[in-house]
C-alpha cells in the first residue's frame, strides 16, 4: 500500500493548508478550509479532485470555506461531533476513538478539546502523522477560547501519548513568537536554545517551521514540560498539580509581551 501524499502550503496571514492524497484511489482531502482559492489552486496544480474535508474545529479560518468547496466539488465533510451545529455542511460527525476511512487508509480521531470545546485531531498511524489544528503548535498550544485548563491538559496528554516520532502538522506559523516565550520559562534548556536558532534562521529565509515532531516538542515546548523542575522553580509551583502548572503557563503566554 502506497503512503498518503501530503501537500503543505501557506495561506491567509499565517495559516497552513494541507492536502492529503491517496495515489492508489485518488481520494483527496483538505485539512480544514482556510482559503478556498488557495486550496483550489493547489488541487489544480496537483491534478487532484477533492473528495473530503476533514475539519478540526469550527473557527472561520478552519471551516469557513466548507460550503463553497462542497458546492464546487461535491466533497464529503467530516468534523467534530461536539461542534456539529457549528460546522457548515457537515455530513459525518466524529469523536474520540472513531476511525475515518480514506482511500485505502484510516485516520484515528483524537479529542483535543480546549481551544474550542469539540476540537479534534486526525492521526494517521501507518505514517505516524497527526493533523492537530490549533490544539498543539510548535513550542506552543492553542488559547483556551472555550475550554478549561483541565480539559486542555487532558487533550495535550492524549497527543503526548502518541509515538515520539509522530510528525505534527499544526495550522499556523506561530513558532518564532512561541520560541521567545518558551525561552522566558526555560532559558537554560540547550535543546530549546538550539531550536530557537534554527527557527530564526528558517524565518529569515521565509521558510516554514512546520511540521514538527512530538519528540522535539517534548524537549522544547513548555506546555508539554509541566513536570520539568526548572520550569516549576521559575514559576514557584514546585508542588503544584500538572493542571495548575499548565494553567499558569497558559495564563502567562496570554499576557506575554516579549
Amino acid at each position: 500500500m502506497k503512503q498518503l501524499e501530503i501537500d503543505q502550503f501557506p495561506c491567509l496571514e499565517d495559516n497552513y493548508g494541507y492536502l492529503l492524497h491517496d495515489p492508489e484511489t485518488g481520494a483527496t482531502a483538505t485539512i480544514d478550509t482556510p482559503d478556498v482559492d488557495a486550496i483550489m489552486q493547489r488541487l489544480a496544480a496537483k491534478g487532484w479532485s477533492l473528495t473530503h474535508i476533514f475539519n478540526t474545529h469550527h473557527h472561520w479560518d478552519h471551516a469557513g470555506g466548507n460550503l463553497e468547496l462542497k458546492q464546487k466539488t461535491g466533497c464529503e465533510i467530516i468534523g467534530p461531533a461536539c461542534e456539529s451545529d457549528k460546522i457548515p455542511g457537515l455530513d459525518r460527525a466524529v469523536d474520540q476513538d472513531d476511525m475515518v476511512a480514506f482511500g485505502n487508509h484510516y485516520l484515528e480521531i483524537i479529542n483535543v478539546g480546549g481551544h474550542t470545546l469539540g476540537h479534534i485531531a486526525y492521526f494517521l498511524r501507518t505514517q505516524k502523522t497527526a493533523f492537530v489544528g490549533d490544539a498543539l503548535f510548535a513550542m506552543g498550544c492553542g488559547r483556551l477560547f472555550e475550554g478549561t485548563p483541565g480539559q486542555m491538559w487532558a487533550s495535550l496528554s492524549r497527543l503526548n501519548r502518541l509515538p515520539a516520532e509522530t510528525i505534527i502538522y499544526c495550522a499556523h506559523e506561530y513558532t518564532l513568537a512561541n520560541a521567545t516565550f518558551a525561552l522566558s520559562l526555560d532559558p537554560e534548556n540547550p535543546a530549546l536554545i538550539d531550536r530557537v536558532a534554527q527557527v530564526q534562521a528558517l524565518r529569515e529565509k521565509n521558510q516554514p517551521t512546520v511540521p514538527t515532531t512530538l519528540s522535539l516538542e517534548r524537549a522544547t515546548n513548555p506546555f508539554l514540560r509541566v513536570d520539568d523542575p526548572a520550569i516549576r522553580n521559575l514559576l514557584g509551583l514546585q508542588k503544584a498539580s500538572q493542571v495548575d502548572v499548565f494553567a499558569e503557563i497558559r495564563q502567562r503566554k496570554d499576557s506575554f509581551k516579549g
